[in-house]
């Protein structure tokens, strides 16, 4: 064996060393070579010791702009995302103020047009204001409608606006009937374990009265409040029965209140039957 600390350098660093010296040699000689030779070592060394790093820097090149265009795509298809999503509710909104404009023109001069704004505040869910108030003849008690039926009713009117209560409110009351005038009742807000479960209740119709699943409830004319004649809810199945005189049923609302923007609010009292006003906008 040989003696300690005399161990053979392994081949590899060998090599090591011999490229080293190579390299070290051709970097103080090249400067001295005529221009051509100098080209000609620099090819060689491109293709061949040089190659892998050169590949290397191409590849780290080629993933800087591919991140940089995945990142100018996303930009671009959140830009188009925004864009078409603010055109949609444009769209619907134009849509909404068209059938608007079409039942005010139906209904007459004594429904004013009013833009609905939710307070968002905790314990409001059901309230909402209109910009439009006494000044303008409106009144506590005024119906409000949308193009399709009745959103709610001005619980408080003010100089130049007044809050409202849609349908969802627990004081919401209207007396009501089914569309033909075969049977009446009152309609009320039942609670649901969440307010999304929130629903209309038809209640008072005789146990002996037919009623059609999906019939038109309107309001009837009677308690002074609400004309005869504007669309509520369809019948959405038998809710409850109690004995054998009185059965109860669902609605299925003609008005999501959340939805509605803009609305159409009943400047005065009057008793003539309204149905005619909704008679192309109830059908959906």
């Amino acid at each position: 064996m040989p003696p300690y600390g005399n161990e053979p350098e392994p081949s590899g660093q060998r090599r090591d060393v011999v490229v080293a010296g190579v390299f070290l040699v051709l970097a103080l000689s090249t400067p001295f070579l005529a221009p051509q030779t100098q080209q000609s070592i620099s090819t060689v060394m491109q293709v061949s010791v040089l190659q892998p790093f050169t590949e290397i820097q191409r590849r780290f090149e080629v993933s800087r702009l591919r991140a940089e265009n995945v990142d100018s795509m996303t930009a671009r298809i959140d830009s188009l995302s925004a864009m078409l999503s603010t055109h949609a509710a444009l769209v619907d909104e134009n849509r909404t103020l068209r059938t608007l404009l079409g039942l005010a023109e139906r209904a007459g001069v004594e429904y004013l047009p009013a833009t609905v704004l939710r307070p968002g505040t905790p314990g409001s869910e059901s309230m909402f204001l209109v910009d439009v108030g006494r000044e303008d003849g409106i009144d506590t008690g005024s119906p409000v409608v949308g193009p399709f039926g009745l959103v709610g009713v001005i619980r408080e009117a003010r100089s130049r606006d007044a809050v409202g209560m849609d349908w969802t409110h627990p004081d919401f009351r209207a007396s009501a009937m089914i569309e033909d005038g075969s049977a009446f009742g009152l309609v009320e807000r039942r609670e649901g374990g969440f307010r999304e479960e929130e629903r209309l209740m038809l209640n008072g119709i005789p146990f002996n009265q037919g009623v059609t699943n999906g019939a038109l409830v309107v309001t009837s004319g009677l308690g002074g409040i609400f004309p005869r004649g504007i669309p509520i809810g369809r019948i959405d199945g038998l809710a409850e029965q109690q004995g054998d005189w009185r059965k109860s049923y669902w609605l299925a609302p003609v008005v999501e209140p959340g939805a509605a923007t803009h609305v159409l609010v009943l400047t005065g009292r009057t008793d003539d039957d309204v149905s005619m006003v909704w008679a192309l906008d109830s059908i959906r």
